[in-house]
């Protein structure tokens, strides 16, 4: 991770049947950005790198539900997180 002042992180939750759509709950850049890729290693949350995803997610509120337009954007992150699980899955 660089230590810059660029370091930016967005984290989304998504209950499937419960959300309508995924909700930014933590965002930020710099120190905050840290903090956040920081806890999500300590309870070893993936982490997805997509430095125009987190621009376009670094616009909506913290507890918003992704607006529509992201949707596509935000389905590469699911799927990549659904890969991931299937091949820890397989590991086991």
């Amino acid at each position: 991770m660089k230590k810059s002042i660029n370091t930016k992180a967005v984290a989304l939750k998504y209950k499937a049947y419960e959300d309508m759509a995924p909700k930014v709950v933590a965002k930020g850049k710099g120190e905050i950005a840290r903090k956040i890729i920081e806890k999500a290693k300590k309870f070893d949350i993936p982490i997805f790198q997509n430095e125009e995803l987190a621009d376009m997610l670094l616009n909506v509120e913290i507890g918003e539900e992704v607006p529509p337009k992201m949707y596509e954007a935000v389905v590469e992150v699911f799927i990549w997180l659904y890969k991931l699980e299937e091949k820890a899955e397989l590991s086991r």
